[in-house]
């Protein structure tokens, strides 16, 4: 008989742990850390200072250096993060899908670097989320083009990289376009990383870095992933067009937060077991390494799988893989009490209120006596739909920080 008191204990442990790795990612204090290691230099005789902060994590991140690098600033934000801040201008935009708001965000930013000398600053505070958040689509590639293509990605299952690599060849800020732009100013970028591996030409699409390729590359990238011919028909033109890559001027980029931090955050507080290959692909392989590496007490993951969408449901990477998680642990008859997480660290997973899921040994049982089939949820990427009807969806609301996923499983 299942023990439901010793598995509540499960429970609540793991969404401990789960606050442990919200707090290893808060972006005040990294960028305070950051500006106090290393204080931005002293402005030059006549010189101002621009402070962009963009990404989901960005008005967090501009509050914390409004007080130890003052300068003219401006937040580009999700709409749950764009709270009003003294001294700034805020601005909320579309995400996952960039629209019309952020198009006239990006178009204020670029204006405002385009204004800067070489005397003055410009200090980025880049988080994951700036992808969609800040679009200014290349010439001849209007936003609805790059909505489109950005529903094409996240639905072939593309990574993060993938997904970047071709959205950096249609826009003039992403892969380095902001630098470019604000050059000859100095330029500081104080970055949380939601990428897993820490590649900073994939965060938030890269804006003050080099980009990850070229258009042959993501022809390629879009070609492999079967979507190449439903890409509009300007986009293939632009990408068919192959040019000369423009350099990005120097920029000192600075990694302050990621998601293997706030793992090892996990780790310390409960010694868990920490897997050091992350746990990222298609959900399905993720869900089988879980069990295959599954160790008695907690086993700690972070990454960022992918889903390849089949069904109409509603759902989120975080959400599927914990409704397979539960459905493989039925299939290999898994014995005693054991509890899964899987949440997004923004507080977001897919286009949902939830975070991801919690389940456990008594999941099934509950889903399908509140008259939901978890194999049929599952085949129509319903997802959502199940575990809110067996009480384990994981909602803590937007968090203001993004450091890719977690996942910690106790046995």
């Amino acid at each position: 008989m299942m023990n439901e008191r010793e598995i509540g204990a499960l429970r609540k442990r793991a969404l401990a742990l789960l606050d442990v790795a919200f707090a290893a990612a808060d972006p005040s204090r990294a960028v305070e850390r950051a500006l106090r290691a290393e204080p931005m230099p002293p402005l030059r005789p006549g010189g101002r200072r621009e402070i962009v902060a963009v990404g989901k994590a960005a008005t967090a991140m501009a509050v914390a250096a409004q007080g130890l690098a003052p300068g003219a600033v401006i937040v580009v934000t999700t709409e749950g993060n764009a709270v009003e801040l003294a001294g700034a201008e805020v601005l909320a935009a579309g995400h996952p899908f960039p629209d019309e708001r952020g198009e006239r965000a990006a178009a204020e930013v670029l204006d405002r670097l385009a204004a800067l000398q070489a005397e003055d600053q410009v200090l980025y505070l880049i988080s994951g989320g700036g992808s969609a958040l800040l679009p200014a689509p290349a010439e001849g590639i209007s936003l609805q083009d790059k909505v489109a293509v950005s529903r094409l990605l996240l639905a072939s299952g593309a990574g993060i990289e993938e997904m970047n690599l071709v959205r950096q060849q249609l826009s003039r800020v992403k892969g380095g376009g902001l630098a470019r732009v604000a050059a000859p100013a100095f330029q500081r970028a104080l970055i949380l990383s939601d990428v897993v591996g820490d590649d900073l030409r994939a965060v938030a699409s890269g804006p003050t870095v080099a980009p990850l390729g070229d258009r042959e590359q993501a022809r390629r990238a879009a070609r492999a992933r079967g979507i190449w011919d439903d890409l509009p028909e300007a986009v293939r033109r632009h990408l068919e067009q192959d040019v000369a890559p423009v350099p990005v001027p120097d920029v000192e980029n600075r990694l302050i937060g990621s998601n293997a931090m706030s793992v090892a955050a996990m780790e310390a507080a409960c010694g868990g077991w920490v897997e050091k290959s992350p746990l990222v692909g298609d959900v399905a392989d993720a869900a089988r390494r879980v069990w295959d590496e599954a160790r008695p007490g907690a086993t700690l993951w972070g990454g960022e799988t992918t889903v390849v969408l089949r069904g109409v449901g509603k759902g989120g990477r975080n959400q599927e893989l914990a409704l397979r998680v539960a459905l493989l642990a039925e299939a290999k008859g898994v014995a005693g009490p054991w509890v899964f997480l899987s949440a997004g660290t923004d507080g977001r997973d897919g286009p949902t209120d939830a975070a991801g899921g919690l389940v456990d040994a008594g999941t099934l049982d509950r889903m399908r006596a509140a008259g939901v089939d978890p194999v049929t949820a599952l085949e129509q990427n319903d997802s959502y739909t199940a575990l809110a009807a067996s009480g384990d969806l994981v909602v803590t609301g937007e968090t203001g920080t993004n450091v890719a996923d977690v996942q910690v499983l106790i046995c």
